[in-house]
């Protein structure tokens, strides 16, 4: 009986182990959570963006803290991005930027395993766009 315990307990384990494997796995390829966007020319954090998944599987993000004393919170930036075939790619969305209040069509792909996202804004075509990489942060040491 102390044999089949022990084996059952060690199922149980490896069982546990794989799913903890397979949600991380799943969490490194999903943009949901929180970002921070870093200003290209100096470097310095520019905000942080909660993206956020609606019912209809489509993207969404807004600005829930600004590091600069002249821009707001709340402001739905990404919006209407549907992942595409390629499970670290998101379309079709549009960007909304905060400095001049131009709305952009966009894509957005994962990066450095889930740490990074690339943002690709752009009008007309992606090949004339520009890129954004917003780094992934724990809310809390914000």
């Amino acid at each position: 009986m102390d044999r089949l315990k022990k084996c059952l307990l060690s199922l149980v384990f490896l069982a546990s182990c794989f799913i903890l494997t397979a949600q991380a796995d799943i969490a490194s390829t999903s943009p949901i959570g929180y970002w921070k966007s870093i200003d290209k020319a100096t470097g310095a954090p520019k905000s942080i963006i909660q993206i956020w998944q609606t019912p209809e599987h489509v993207l969404m993000g807004k600005v829930i803290k600004t590091y600069a004393k002249d821009r707001d919170a709340g402001t739905v930036i990404l919006s209407g991005l549907k992942q595409h075939a390629d499970i670290n790619q998101w379309r079709e969305g549009k960007l909304l930027d905060p400095d001049n209040g131009r709305t952009y069509s966009c894509s957005l792909r994962m990066a450095e395993n889930g740490k990074k996202i690339k943002i690709l804004g752009y009008i007309g075509i992606p090949l004339l766009g520009r890129s954004q990489t917003w780094e992934r942060v724990d809310l809390l040491s914000e």
